[in-house]
């Protein structure tokens, strides 16, 4: 009889657990209401999008020294340059299906333009530092939620402000040292996919995006790094972890 009270009790015990397991995770509450917050960390990539003017490969010539100062390019090329950024959530819900969510981010990720000449062995390569805030705004469109899970498209726009930049940070330098600088602030449109996970006090949303600049980011300047260049577009990838 004692043995098969042990028995019986561990089989419920076992059975609660399997049951208790099978009940949908809550998600704090995050669903529950129209309005509410939370925080994201980001992975960001980025690159540009180089427009040539059509005599870019030319020598530059310095005015100031009488000369051509470099060798004719052979290529301009932009690499992946990687960043992290740290935001604030705010969500608000029209339908069971679809929100509205801004989430302005603190951004720190620079950016490479590569030049190559083919009479050196070395290429120059100039950083753009760059640490900006966004302000994203975004439809999210859900799916049903199945069990502790649901997935999600979004698209929106979204506005870039650099900060801690300098725009006299070259002044009177050679022009062989002088940056490829970006406008202080401009807009870009995003689109991505990404999912709901929900957890007993929280729901984590992994998510990936990919956004676009309008218009042309580059301030022209006239110097060897600049002057070859019509237009710069940004493109950038950013995979998210959010908590609500």
């Amino acid at each position: 009889m004692i043995k098969n009270g042990y028995l019986t009790i561990i089989i419920l015990l076992f059975c609660g657990n399997a049951l208790f397991a099978q009940a949908p995770a809550w998600g704090g509450g995050a669903d529950q209401t129209d309005l509410s917050f939370g925080f994201s960390f980001s992975y960001v990539s980025n690159y540009f999008k180089i427009d040539k003017k059509p005599n870019w490969r030319d020598p530059f010539f310095d005015p100031g020294v009488n000369r051509f100062i470099t060798d004719s390019l052979r290529s301009i090329s932009s690499k992946n340059a990687t960043g992290f950024g740290v935001g604030f959530i705010t969500r608000y819900r029209l339908t069971d299906h679809i929100e509205v969510r801004g989430n302005p981010s603190l951004v720190f990720a620079d950016r490479s333009i590569t030049y190559t000449y083919p009479k050196s062995t070395d290429d120059v390569t100039k950083q753009i530092q760059s640490t900006t805030v966004d302000f994203p705004l975004e439809v999210k469109i859900k799916s049903d939620r199945i069990q502790d899970f649901r997935a999600y498209i979004l698209g929106g726009v979204k506005y870039s402000l650099a900060i801690g930049s300098k725009k006299n940070a070259d002044t009177g330098l050679d022009p062989l040292n002088k940056l490829v600088k970006n406008a202080s602030g401009f807009g870009s449109y995003e689109a991505g996919i990404g999912c709901d996970i929900y957890f007993e006090f929280f729901k984590l949303s992994p998510e990936i995006k990919m956004s676009n600049s309008f218009g042309n980011v580059l301030v022209p300047e006239n110097h060897p790094y600049s002057s070859p260049i019509s237009s710069l577009g940004l493109h950038t990838f950013t995979f998210s972890l959010i908590f609500e």
